[in-house]
């Protein structure tokens, strides 16, 4: 009796769910003492951080391949060595004039993993911690702590508004031209949500959702990142030329810029005002995914094949990806069970384990690519519909942010 009615939540995606609620209580608990991934390695602490949190990390794999009945051996070595890759990316990211240009620690997972793959080959004791699907479910739970829909309340009606008005608008647009251009559906729908929400978690949380090829996303975050250094620069310049105010020029950095590091560094260059709007809308698009997530999941889970009736209620359940329950029910918890302090605390400890998480993740990635498929004939579609989208995204978000900051906000007080 007991077997039937637990046997519903031994998959790999409840099993996530449960993964990631008990880090999460973790973190809660005792935050203190949850390690943290070091962005520099100068040290004999910084390694000993790096050290924890891998065996953290591997504590998770281990626990979570046990309850699905999957082999252990050689899971050691080979989480050590895609671990140590992601501990390379990160002090990468971190060299102060590789920070200052924009590239985060994904763009140097993902191009170890293809130095590795393309260069040297993957043997087989590497293959048992190649699960990158595995990781990125762990990490978009995780994620759902660090979104706070008070954050978003308290900065006013006019970012939300922003954020809706854009989101609805770039990510139609994005997909259907991405459709036009014959690019396949799934690279669409991830492509769809990288421009419109925000960049690298938006595509990493789409592809979960609807079971995505990892190397099309591998495509799509390299896009996004390549395309932001340069944004975060012109921005600015491109403000300062049209003569925007800060509030305005803010909401529109904050708007089309796909990652909130570049969105805070671009923002800083025009000054304190332009900072915080950038942020404040930025935010508001983040608050956005779990919902965007929801949407799509439930259209993915829902649709039929033309030779098949539509699905039951209950066969969509059975298909909806359940760490995306974990997500909102995440996002939820930490925004309303506990206080803005609180919340806030916990969320610097969970973005943490994300963040690594993803690392992980995308040095598999890399190690399962090919550089002929990530840069190959058949990516030069999406390459064009990404940029038109942007190009989209950047004259709608500047005619609906000088609406909104530039006109109602002054003429309403």
């Amino acid at each position: 009796m007991k077997k039937e009615l637990f046997s519903p939540f031994k998959n790999e995606d409840w099993i996530i769910v449960f993964a990631g609620a008990a880090i999460l209580a973790l973190a809660l608990l005792f935050p203190a003492s949850m390690p943290s991934m070091p962005s520099r390695l100068g040290d004999g602490a910084a390694w000993l951080e790096a050290g924890c949190m891998f065996l953290f990390i591997l504590a998770v794999t281990c626990a979570a391949s046990a309850a699905l009945g999957r082999p252990l051996r050689g899971i050691f070595v080979s989480l050590l060595t895609v671990f140590a890759l992601a501990l390379a990316a990160q002090a990468t990211a971190g060299i102060p004039p590789v920070k200052e240009y924009g590239f985060e620690p994904v763009f140097f997972s993902v191009l170890f993993g293809l130095l590795v793959s393309n260069l040297l080959g993957v043997p087989s004791w590497l293959r048992p911690a190649i699960q990158s699907e595995f990781y990125i479910k762990i990490g978009i739970v995780c994620l759902g702590s660090t979104i706070l829909f008070g954050e978003v309340l308290e900065s006013g009606a006019y970012g939300l508004a922003q954020s809706l008005i854009v989101v609805v608008a770039v990510w139609y647009f994005a997909f259907r031209i991405a459709r036009r251009m014959k690019v396949d559906e799934e690279m669409s729908t991830m492509l769809a949500s990288a421009v419109s929400i925000c960049g690298v978690s938006a595509a990493i949380a789409t592809c979960g959702v609807i079971k995505g090829d990892n190397k099309k996303l591998s495509y799509v975050i390299s896009l996004v990142l390549v395309v932001a250094i340069p944004m975060m620069y012109l921005m600015p310049w491109l403000s300062q030329l049209l003569g925007l105010n800060q509030e305005v020029a803010g909401a529109w950095m904050g708007g089309t810029i796909d990652t909130t590091g570049a969105v805070a560094a671009s923002g800083t260059l025009l000054g304190q005002t332009a900072a915080q709007t950038a942020i404040i809308v930025k935010s508001s698009q983040n608050v956005l995914l779990g919902a965007a997530a929801f949407l799509i999941s439930l259209y993915w889970s829902y649709r039929g094949r033309e030779d098949r009736p539509r699905p039951t209620l209950g066969t969509i359940w059975e298909r909806f990806p359940k760490f995306v329950v974990g997500f909102i029910a995440a996002s939820l918890v930490f925004s309303f069970c506990f206080d803005a302090e609180t919340a806030r605390s916990v969320g610097k400890v969970t973005k943490g384990f994300s963040n690594t998480l993803f690392s992980i993740a995308f040095v598999c990635i890399g190690l399962e690519t090919r550089f002929k498929e990530l840069f190959g004939q058949q990516n030069r579609r999406p390459l064009k519909a990404f940029l038109s989208a942007q190009l989209f995204n950047i004259a709608v978000t500047l005619a609906v942010a000088y609406l909104l900051f530039g006109v109602l906000k002054p003429l309403l007080g």
